[in-house]
């Protein structure tokens, strides 16, 4: 490529926060649940790389196109491969998962079936100029510039330097696939691969049924906890694990839940999850698949006693979505108690309407 910066690039990345920034000289736009990419293009080309500087082109061929037609003629552009909801009810991560496949067939059916959206937000370069040095005020001009007319499936993404809307953005358009809120300077430069953005993720607690555990990689002590909640008809169903605990609780935790896998599986509900797993319609723990291909997935059955209350972010098609953060053992709470109708999950919103709240 002819471009003064090829792939691959490394996107810059964002801290966590527990609120929404203010003050002079924050600038403000949704995070969304997608896959972050790096778009190059160079005339007929155009290349897109994945966070990890891994190349996207083959999962996401129907992109190539509208991006030719969107975008300038030579440019970089950082933003976020998206897939909105066949129903309209907001982005569908679980369907963007599906894309990345090995079969190419399975990939161009694919395409036509669940179409993904790419969302710009940031502009590295155009023609000769190289954008990395410049404030992010200038980028965006750049970017508004370009992209100010564009339509669906390429979008520029709705910002702004006012905290209201940043704060009626988190709130209003969670159920749009708004997985939070990224806060910038304006007058920061792009950091490629440092933590010098912000981000505010939607945070709730669950009290949820631990009946088993896997194993951290070290064979020191317990890796995750296996959750668990109920459905109106009493099925445990498994929604996800928490994990990320210090080695001193790995080691803490192992000792502590050594009594509860004695004589576990008698009437333990996923039991038989292994022989069962293609009929039933009850989520299990331990199916392998290609998104964890050569990954251990054995693991301890509990005893189903015990309660942890967690932080989770989204709830979507029946699982936690992101990183959940063990909070307490909830001794005064029973494992009946632990049911998908004490969540409070975000209603769904057209995406649509979240790209028409406009920008400040």
């Amino acid at each position: 490529m002819a471009l003064p910066l090829n792939p691959p690039i490394s996107p810059m990345l964002s801290k966590a926060a527990d609120t929404i920034p203010v003050g002079e000289g924050w600038h403000y736009e949704p995070k969304w649940d997608g896959f972050r990419c790096i778009v190059f293009r160079d005339g007929d080309t155009v290349v897109l790389t994945s966070r990890n500087e891994r190349p996207f082109n083959r999962y996401f061929p129907e992109l190539i196109a509208p991006l030719q037609q969107a975008l300038p003629d030579r440019c970089v552009i950082d933003g976020e491969i998206v897939l909105p909801s066949p129903t309209g009810d907001g982005l569908d991560f679980d369907a963007l998962l599906q894309r990345i496949h090995p079969a190419e067939s399975r990939v161009q059916r694919l395409a036509q079936e669940t179409p993904a959206s790419f969302v710009a937000f940031d502009m590295l370069a155009i023609g000769d100029q190289v954008l990395l040095d410049a404030p992010l005020s200038e980028r965006l001009k750049h970017l508004r510039a370009a992209l100010g007319g564009a339509v669906a499936p390429v979008y520029l993404c709705p910002s702004s330097s006012d905290p209201e809307l940043a704060h009626d953005w988190f709130h209003r358009f969670e159920g749009a696939g708004l997985d939070g809120i990224v806060a910038k300077r304006l007058s920061g430069l792009y950091t490629p691969d440092k933590r010098t953005l912000v981000k505010v993720k939607h945070q709730r607690t669950a009290e949820c049924v631990v009946a088993g555990y896997r194993m951290h990689k070290d064979g020191k002590g317990v890796g995750s906890l296996l959750l668990g909640l109920h459905d109106d008809l009493g099925r445990l169903h498994h929604v996800g694990v928490t994990a990320a605990f210090t080695a001193k609780f790995r080691a803490e935790l192992l000792n502590e839940l050594e009594p509860l896998t004695h004589e576990a599986l008698v009437e333990h509900p996923w039991a038989d999850w292994a022989d069962a797993a293609a009929e039933s319609d009850t989520r299990r723990p331990g199916a392998g698949s290609r998104w964890n291909a050569g990954k251990d997935l054995s693991w301890v059955p509990l005893r189903v006693e015990r309660v942890v209350e967690v932080h989770f972010g989204q709830l979507q098609n029946g699982r936690f979505r992101h990183g959940v953060q063990f909070q307490r053992w909830r001794p005064d709470r029973t494992t009946q108690s632990c049911t998908y109708d004490q969540l409070d999950v975000a209603a769904p919103v057209p995406l649509r309407e979240l790209m028409a709240s406009g920008s400040a």
